[in-house]
């Protein structure tokens, strides 16, 4: 009989040779038996997690290790033996490489398998959560769906060149086509491009900070024929803007408004610093649910508007909001969720932290005729103080926050308020489940969830979800 402590260091001792067995460079024959969060195959090898890109669960490989942590494991598929039904050949010569499309080579049903799943292993990890989502809400459209466009710009083989980053670097991977993007954005980024080589201009470069071009961004409504093209540069144009936009406009006469970004701070921020609008109109004008939008470059805007609408009447369904209710919607952007509940509710008030947005949401407010509907630019707990200080109590709360989620004090602020409800739209269900969590220890309990495919060909999934207090 081993003492406890002598039983204790066998473990870890038999735990250290299972740990030496499995070493960099080795090559093992695995069986896919589960998906990882970024739509990598996983397989499992004494208990021990492997993840391996580009595998499909039920599939037999031979896999060479790259990366053996003490809880995870890093892999590369060098040879698949057994290949599943999902299996299909990508048809984009960038598929796994430009950190784009992480499930181009699975069939559509198979992407939505694994989304649902998603959702749910982060539910029951990360939430504790028992409850599910029963249904993902397919797109009818994979391909060239997106509305909004942002490609990186950079120096390639000493002349400027647009695409995207290869998957967590910031090495571009240059391209001429988009299989998810539209026509438009690729041909408004190439003409900026051919810009830049014809007057000899270089793209920026983050190491140095010299160089002009950063980021090429192109939003396209899909209800009306607007089309604006924001450009990211680092020191603008000079004299040679007025060439910029005649240029511009012949190669892409679909566009609208042509918008200057001097974005002059260091990193990878897309939009910051000011903004001029050398030609055209800023401001993008479309419809959703029924209503009308302008959205300033800065204001965010769902990328795909047919699975936003289908997203939005998910969460009025769950908010269930009266004529006599007030609703608080937190993360408001240009009021596209506030302005549709104000359809049910007797009052709406939205909240953003982004001026250009709130000023975009009061506009779009004014636009429809939505007379219940305000506006305040604040974060969670200032608003919080505002609804408080004026009396207002909300009968349901909405949150549709970046991915990281909310912060605990967000949290604590809505719960604050007491709601009866708190409907949250999601686009990252680690950080839904942890904040589900979070709104559990304030008496809040996990009703409802649906799934919603906004992202076709990715490995993202957005969620929402209805909280009820427990009392309730």
């Amino acid at each position: 009989m081993f003492a406890c402590g002598a039983l204790s260091s066998a473990c870890e001792y038999v735990k250290l040779i299972f740990m030496e067995e499995l070493r960099k460079n080795q090559i093992l024959t695995v069986t896919i038996d589960g998906w990882g969060s970024e739509a990598q195959g996983v397989c499992h090898v004494d208990g021990r997690a492997i993840f391996v890109p580009g595998a499909i669960p039920g599939e037999e490989w031979d896999i060479k290790l790259l990366k053996v942590g003490s809880s995870t494991i890093y892999a590369k598929g060098e040879k698949l033996l057994r290949s599943s039904p999902a299996r299909v050949e990508p048809d984009c010569p960038c598929a796994g490489k430009c950190g784009g499309c992480d499930t181009r080579h699975m069939r559509y049903e198979e992407e939505l398998r694994f989304k649902l799943d998603r959702v749910n292993a982060a539910l029951q990890h990360i939430g504790k959560q028992s409850v599910q989502a029963t249904e993902i809400l397919g797109s009818s459209e994979t391909a060239h769906y997106r509305n909004k466009a942002i490609f990186a710009v950079a120096q390639v083989d000493g002349q400027a060149a647009y695409g995207f980053y290869r998957e967590r670097s910031h090495d571009l991977i240059p391209i001429d086509r988009c299989l998810l993007q539209s026509e438009l954005s690729c041909r408004c980024a190439a003409a900026v491009v051919d810009f830049l080589r014809a007057e000899g201009l270089s793209a920026y470069d983050e190491a140095s900070g010299k160089g002009t071009v950063r980021h090429v961004f192109c939003r396209q409504a899909r209800q009306t024929g607007d089309a604006v093209l924001c450009i990211s540069s680092a020191s603008g144009f000079g004299a040679k803007t007025a060439a910029l936009t005649e240029f511009l406009r012949s190669r892409c006469p679909e566009l609208t408004g042509i918008v200057l970004n001097i974005n002059k701070s260091r990193g990878n921020t897309v939009l910051s610093g000011d903004f001029y609008t050398p030609w055209g109109e800023p401001m993008l004008h479309d419809r959703l649910c029924g209503l009308e939008f302008s959205i300033a470059p800065q204001a965010f805007f769902q990328i795909n508007p047919p699975q936003a609408e289908r997203l939005y009447e998910k969460a009025a369904q769950y908010a269930a909001a009266g004529k006599d209710d007030l609703v608080f919607d937190l993360y408001c952007g240009a009021g596209t969720i506030s302005l549709r509940m104000a359809r049910d509710a007797g009052r709406v008030i939205g909240a953003e932290i982004v001026p250009e947005a709130v000023e975009n949401a009061r506009e779009n407010a004014a636009r429809n005729g939505v007379g219940n509907a305000e506006f305040l630019c604040g974060d969670a707990g200032e608003a919080a103080k505002a609804l408080a200080s004026r009396g207002l109590k909300p009968r349901v709360v909405v949150v549709d926050p970046p991915r990281k989620g909310m912060s605990e004090e967000a949290v604590a602020a809505v719960a604050s308020m007491e709601p009866e409800r708190v409907v949250y739209v999601s686009c990252n269900p680690a950080t839904l489940a942890r904040d589900i969590l979070r709104f559990q220890g304030l008496g809040y309990t996990l009703r409802a969830v649906t799934a919603v495919d906004m992202f076709p060909r990715t490995c993202h999934v957005e969620t929402v979800v209805l909280m009820s207090r427990k009392d309730t």
